[in-house]
């Protein structure tokens, strides 16, 4: 089965690019459409109303440029939105939620921390989600300030690791053995994350995993392109400069108003 439309993916911002990056690493010859919903960043702050507006407003965005399937690259708008986008839309979705179920099946301590946006904690899916694991201890931590600090281009600054001492310090107390990163902002911080946990502390993030079932559904529902497409696209609404840098400049970045 063939199909040459492009793979859309869209974010409250910048973070979903570590989806984006784990997907054109599986699946190179896939077009890509990248949106960055900057301007309402972060998401997380949001009501479940506001959220699931904006995830439609930028759904018609990518349907308009023909998109195949949509990945929902933003944790919180997976939690809050995607029941509504598949019953409104006819076109296969794919979310990103946090990934309790690996860390909980494999933690040796019996507990594991969730480090995540408020929208995301406060979500129904993901509070059915962690009531399926009741002899796990599960420290959750809302990431207050980490998103902004990512948006605006201040991802090793002093504010930064302060704030992410004072989130990790009590799951590091609390005998974690797992972290999961509950928002595709936060594998950015990696490296400030390893320099503060244990080497023992595993730390899950959700991009391989959306990448292997966006190869599912392209396999199972709507088909792959038949030969390489030209470059991915990369539209912002906010100013281009802190996207174009997570991306090495490698690629050009278009500001749009959508």
């Amino acid at each position: 089965m063939t199909n040459n439309n492009p793979i859309g993916i869209f974010d409250s911002g910048i973070g979903g690019t570590s989806i984006w990056k784990a997907i054109h690493e599986l699946l190179p010859n896939e077009k890509t459409i990248y949106l960055a919903d900057s301007k309402n960043a972060p998401y997380g702050q949001k009501t479940k109303d506001e959220i699931v507006a904006l995830s439609r407003k930028n759904v018609d965005y990518l349907l308009a440029q023909n998109c195949k399937l949509i990945v929902v690259a933003c944790n919180t708008a997976t939690t809050n939105a995607i029941r509504e986008l598949r019953e409104e839309y006819n076109v296969p979705f794919i979310g990103i939620e946090p990934a309790i179920k690996p860390a909980a099946n494999n933690s040796k301590t019996q507990v594991i921390g969730i480090l995540a946006t408020q929208g995301t904690l406060n979500s129904e899916l993901f509070n059915k989600t962690a009531e399926m694991f009741q002899h796990t201890t599960i420290i959750e931590q809302v990431g207050h300030g980490l998103v902004q600090l990512i948006e605006d281009g201040n991802l090793n600054s002093p504010e930064m690791t302060q704030l992410l001492e004072s989130y990790l310090q009590p799951m590091i107390e609390a005998n974690i053995d797992y972290l999961v990163l509950g928002c595709s902002h936060y594998p950015y911080l990696l490296p400030q994350i390893k320099k503060i946990l244990p080497d023992h502390i595993q730390i899950i993030d959700s991009g391989e995993a959306v990448a292997r079932q966006t190869q599912n559904v392209l396999r199972e529902k709507t088909g792959f392109t038949e030969n390489k497409q030209e470059e991915p696209e990369f539209y912002v609404n906010s100013d281009p400069k802190v996207l174009e840098s997570i991306l090495d400049y490698k690629y050009p970045v278009v500001y749009k108003d959508f």
